[in-house]
């Protein structure tokens, strides 16, 4: 199943939904929105991940390349919904400990 992905943003958070796979051919696909996202500087961004069916570790530093620039922003970055493949990867990276995956 190819990446799908959509922003809400409500003023005080946006939200980027992400389902099925974010993978070294998928993740540049994101790259555009990633940089939108930032330019934004919303105070929290949620990354919603319930829909996500597979994680590599290009998928991973995509999420990373976002948490690093909404934070040298002021921003907050929290990754949730996380499940079967792609949770267990966060684990493995414990990255889970990074994102507090909620």
């Amino acid at each position: 199943m190819a990446l799908t992905f959509s922003t809400n943003n409500d003023n005080k958070q946006l939200i980027l939904k992400l389902g099925g796979q974010l993978d070294a051919l998928s993740a540049p696909e994101l790259m555009p929105t990633i940089d939108k996202i930032v330019s934004e500087k919303s105070k929290l961004i949620i990354v919603e991940l319930s829909e996500l069916e597979l994680i590599d570790s290009s998928g991973v530093a995509a999420i990373v390349a976002l948490y690093k620039r909404a934070r040298a922003q002021g921003g907050k970055v929290q990754v949730t919904g996380a499940r079967d493949q792609p949770l267990a990867i966060f684990k493995l990276l414990r990255m889970d400990k990074v994102f507090h995956i909620v």
